[in-house]
């Protein structure tokens, strides 16, 4: 099943898990399944319907009890990993602290392990972040989606006084991510909102080609007098392959100069960039010099970056890119359980409908180094068990 995140109006955690209830997760199992990691007397979790200009939608609202307190990043990791949750439920929520915790850190001078979240720590955020994940697992979500993300402008007050809007740890989260400015003075996406994203969403952009079983909206809990303040959710199943259609970029150029040792270097710096792809490709260039040509695959997002690694760390005078789309099956990263424990693996949808799993490389190389075994044996061992 494919998500698309429609923030017209930004997002924040109550919207996302209001729209997750509008969507059909029952608000009693979500209770239930969110005292696994909090007691019962530490929250109350109401939802009811609202109308925003004309729409209805639904809204969350988290009561405390008895009163709210912080929590470091520590003590919410420990929390996550400890519990009984699944395995994709843990992951999805203690990756969109991880994100949190590192822009807060960035933001104030501190390592993570010794950020306090106050508002974003809090039993409120916790209700909403793990909710969130709790109900794409209900609705089996696979893959996401988001359109730009609006960031609003003016002031906002928070535990550290008169912040201007974007607050700093939620322009922190969305480095690299295509936000857009709007004349609303409000707070339109949180760094709660903005971690969701940035963790969740494969892409973004218009609304992908996919045929929509439903929607759901959350309400935010402010008026707006401009438009209505709601967060879309669109649920289906992405058309033609069952994949993702989405633009990307082709970043390339020829070398004819370089230390080929370099090339490793700079494949490693690539990847941390963001590509998508890095390949060297023999040619033979003018003079009928041997030479390499650099062809990596990006998001649109990324080019700046990777225009400007090529260009400080190569010999190249010039790069050229160029707009392609591409169609990638649906695939999903799960874990499995094998001889050697558990195991990553990607869950790959053929067109037929036939999904084929195969072990990611890391986890067999891992366990190969751990048992000092060829890494062939671990790789053939685990397809010979989830096939």
């Amino acid at each position: 099943m494919h998500a698309h995140f429609d923030c017209f109006s930004g997002i924040s955690g109550d919207m996302t898990l209001a729209a997750m209830v509008d969507l059909g997760v029952p608000p009693e199992w979500l209770r239930e399944k969110l005292e696994l990691i909090l007691p019962a007397d530490e929250f109350e979790l109401k939802t009811g319907w609202v109308m925003r200009s004309g729409i209805k939608a639904v809204a969350v609202d988290v009561k405390v009890k008895p009163a709210d307190h912080a929590r470091d990043f520590r003590a919410i990791k420990a929390l996550l990993l400890g519990s009984v949750l699944p395995e994709t439920v843990r992951q999805r929520s203690l990756a969109i602290f991880e994100k949190i915790a590192a822009a807060e850190a960035a933001v104030h001078g501190c390592s993570m392990e010794q950020v306090h979240f106050h508002e974003v720590g809090a039993v409120d955020a916790i209700v909403d972040i793990v909710g969130t994940a709790l109900g794409l697992d209900y609705l089996g979500v696979a893959s996401v989606s988001a359109g730009a993300i609006p960031l609003g402008c003016g002031f906002v007050v928070c535990q550290h006084g008169t912040l201007p809007v974007p607050a700093p740890a939620t322009l922190k989260i969305v480095e690299g991510l295509p936000v857009c400015g709007t004349r609303i003075p409000h707070e339109l996406t949180t760094p709660t909102g903005a971690a969701i994203l940035a963790v969740l969403a494969d892409e973004f952009g218009p609304i992908p080609l996919m045929t929509v079983r439903t929607s759901g909206y959350g309400a935010g809990k402010r008026e707006l007098k401009e438009q209505p303040n709601l967060l879309r959710v669109l649920l289906g199943r992405r058309s033609g392959l069952k994949g993702a259609s989405n633009a990307v970029v082709v970043i390339e150029t020829t070398i004819d100069d370089m230390n080929p040792e370099i090339f490793g270097f700079v494949m490693e710096r690539l990847f941390q960039d963001g590509a998508l792809d890095v390949c060297w490709v023999p040619v033979q260039m003018k003079k009928n010099r041997p030479g390499t040509l650099v062809q990596v695959l990006s998001r649109l997002e990324d080019r700046p970056a990777i225009v400007r690694r090529l260009l400080s760390e190569t010999t190249t005078s010039g790069v050229r890119y160029y707009e392609v789309r591409r169609e990638i099956l649906e695939r999903e990263i799960k874990w499995v359980d094998t001889a050697f424990g558990k195991v990553q693996v990607k869950a790959i949808t053929r067109p037929d409908g036939k999904v084929q799993m195969t072990p990611e490389f890391d986890a067999c190389r891992d366990i190969a180094r751990e048992r000092n075994m060829p890494i062939k044996d671990v790789y053939e061992r685990i397809i010979k068990e989830i096939s």
